[in-house]
Parts: C-alpha cells; sequence; structure tokens
C-alpha cells in the first residue's frame, strides 16, 4: 500500500468537520467505489488508532465524537426531536439520558454507552423539512417542531412549561401531520398554555 496515500487518506479524513463517518460517507470523502477496500481501509486505521469503530460501518475520529451526529447517522433520514429538544428548551423538566430520535423505524439502541431511541413518523412527516435546523453535522426539530413530534406520538403528554412555545409557528407547521386530532389536541395545549 503506498504510504503517501495512506496519510492522504487519513487527512482528508481529518480536515472533515464531521466527527462521525458511515461507510458511505468514507467511500464520498475517499472517491473510492469498492466497499471491500473501503472496510479494509477502515480496519487498518482502527488496528492502528487512527479511527474509533463505533458500531459496525460506522467510524468515528476518536472516542470525543459527537452523539447527536451519531444518532442521526445509525438510521438515516433522521433528525433530532422530543424530549432530547424539549427538556434542552426548558419545556420539559425531567433529565433523560437517551437521545431521542425521529427515523422511519420504533428501535432502541444501545450503542458506546448510549441509549438511543428511534420513534417512527411517516415519511411525509419525517422528510419534511418545515421546523427542522441543521446545527453542525445534524438535523435537529426546532422546539416547535419537536412539541408537535411529541403531540402526534402521544395522546396525552405532560409539559411542564410552554410559555416558549411560538403558537403562530405551531399552527404554520401542523399542516404536515395531516392530523385532525392532532389539531384538536394543539388547540386545547394553546387553550391551556395561553389562558384562551
Amino acid at each position: 500500500m503506498n504510504v503517501g496515500m495512506v496519510k492522504d487518506r487519513l487527512a482528508t479524513l481529518l480536515r472533515s468537520k464531521n466527527t462521525v463517518f458511515t461507510s458511505e460517507e468514507l467511500a464520498l470523502i475517499w472517491k473510492e467505489t469498492d466497499t471491500k477496500l473501503i472496510k479494509k481501509y477502515a480496519y487498518r486505521y482502527v488496528r492502528g488508532g487512527k479511527l474509533y469503530r463505533i458500531r459496525k460501518g460506522i467510524y468515528a475520529k476518536d472516542k470525543e465524537y459527537d452523539r447527536l451526529e451519531l444518532a442521526v447517522k445509525i438510521f438515516t433520514p433522521s433528525y433530532i426531536s422530543l424530549e432530547t429538544v424539549l427538556t434542552r428548551e426548558g419545556i420539559v423538566f425531567q433529565h433523560y439520558d437517551q437521545i431521542f430520535v425521529i427515523s422511519y423505524l420504533n428501535r432502541e439502541i444501545f450503542c458506546d454507552g448510549q441509549i438511543y431511541v428511534f420513534r417512527r413518523m411517516k415519511e411525509s412527516i419525517l422528510t419534511n423539512s418545515a421546523g427542522i435546523q441543521k446545527r453542525g453535522n445534524y438535523y435537529i426539530a426546532s422546539k416547535e417542531r419537536a412539541f408537535l413530534d411529541t403531540i402526534y406520538l402521544n395522546k396525552n403528554y405532560h409539559f411542564d412549561n410552554l410559555s416558549s412555545i411560538d403558537w403562530e409557528k405551531c399552527f404554520e407547521i401542523i399542516s404536515i401531520y395531516d392530523n385532525r386530532t392532532m389539531e384538536q389536541r394543539l388547540k386545547s395545549y394553546y387553550r391551556i398554555a395561553t389562558n384562551a
């Protein structure tokens, strides 16, 4: 193996803004189409301590990778939402160790000391970017989108503090769910929060 090529491949990876890489991303970065070669290179880098293998087909520069970035790369398409966003925004006070992700399937995965909870959303909602923001190397719901995702998936959910919710944004985004029952739920939460 050409030593210069190895250094170039590694340097290209290290220059990347990503902290987590799927095998497909390695193929794009290295401009390599042979999956066997990609696995071989990745294996050598892991064995040499240059890459950290998180799980099959997913690698990181080191153990200090961004866990939210990993969350959206385990299953794609996906985005960070639900309690992960709601607790950060002070809408739910309970602390959750899990990272909650909206994806195309329901699954709970324990990976590298972290629990990732994937909640299924139908494709038309999952792929709609309303209320979704790109933050670094992952997509995350705004507090309004996370709130709506939560009431879509849960009939009676208790929120601790709805004072920071922008209700106008909620009423703009609600149409993507195409669910009248959920619209009634939103109106009910709105009336309680605003004393309307």
